[in-house]
């Protein structure tokens, strides 16, 4: 009597190259009970990031430099969901908080729409600064409740030739952690997107600290010296 012997799984493959759902198979009109499941759970994760709240204080203590926190306009979560436009500009107690500057960069680590940064910002920021000893860097801002133009007022406001903001991304399906940095040379109020460069999805799952960081002292350097960052800086930086 011949044994049965299980056809291949067709997707296995493509399984091995992406996080993405594919190929979950079937149970009645629904997809299998397992598959169901984690998909459930990797909502909650995400919906949990997105409310979730950046520890500022243990993350000063863990950049182990001077820090300033401030926060946007946005008086609460539900307030910096609804309201995108307070998420980008300082409430008033926090612009009196920045020095004048100058300086050739400003960092600012930002909560963003996820608790990225609480695990993701000290270890890049650390392999960078070890390789900026000759900028005239301003103290590590730590700003809440934050979207990315925030970073134009801050830098505006402390004088900074280029701004640096380390923010969490929206969070996937596939990765509740993901962590987005984002320059801006000559950093101001009204700054369109198009003129940033950004580097994402920095995660366990997806680049590496050492590879951020080469992108982006690649970035910071070129920015310096071509004085823009946006779609007229293209970045050409070697991976380690």
């Amino acid at each position: 009597m011949t044994k049965d012997v299980a056809a291949p799984d067709p997707w296995a493959r493509f399984r091995a190259a992406t996080r993405a759902r594919i190929g979950l198979g079937r149970s009645g009109d629904s997809v299998p009970t397992g598959a169901l499941l984690d998909f459930q759970l990797a909502h909650a994760r995400a919906r949990d990031a997105v409310h979730g709240t950046v520890d500022f204080d243990a993350l000063a203590e863990e950049i182990g430099l001077p820090t300033i926190r401030v926060d946007s306009a946005a008086a609460n979560r539900d307030s910096y969901l609804r309201r995108p436009d307070l998420g980008r500009r300082l409430d008033e107690s926090s612009r009196a908080k920045l020095p004048p500057g100058p300086y050739d960069a400003v960092f600012i680590v930002a909560d963003g729409l996820s608790t990225a940064v609480q695990r993701h910002a000290a270890p890049l920021l650390k392999l960078c600064l070890a390789e900026l000893t000759d900028w005239r860097l301003g103290p590590v801002i730590l700003a809440g409740q934050a979207r990315v133009g925030l970073g134009d007022e801050i830098g505006a406001l402390t004088g900074a030739a280029l701004s640096v903001m380390l923010i969490g991304e929206r969070p996937g399906l596939s990765v509740a952690d993901s962590m987005g940095l984002y320059l801006t040379w000559e950093p101001r109020a009204g700054r369109n997107d198009s003129e940033r460069n950004c580097i994402s999805n920095i995660h366990a799952h997806g680049l590496s600290y050492e590879a951020a960081a080469a992108k982006l002292l690649w970035l910071m350097r070129a920015a310096k010296a071509c004085k823009l960052t946006g779609v007229g800086l293209k970045e050409e930086a070697l991976l380690p």
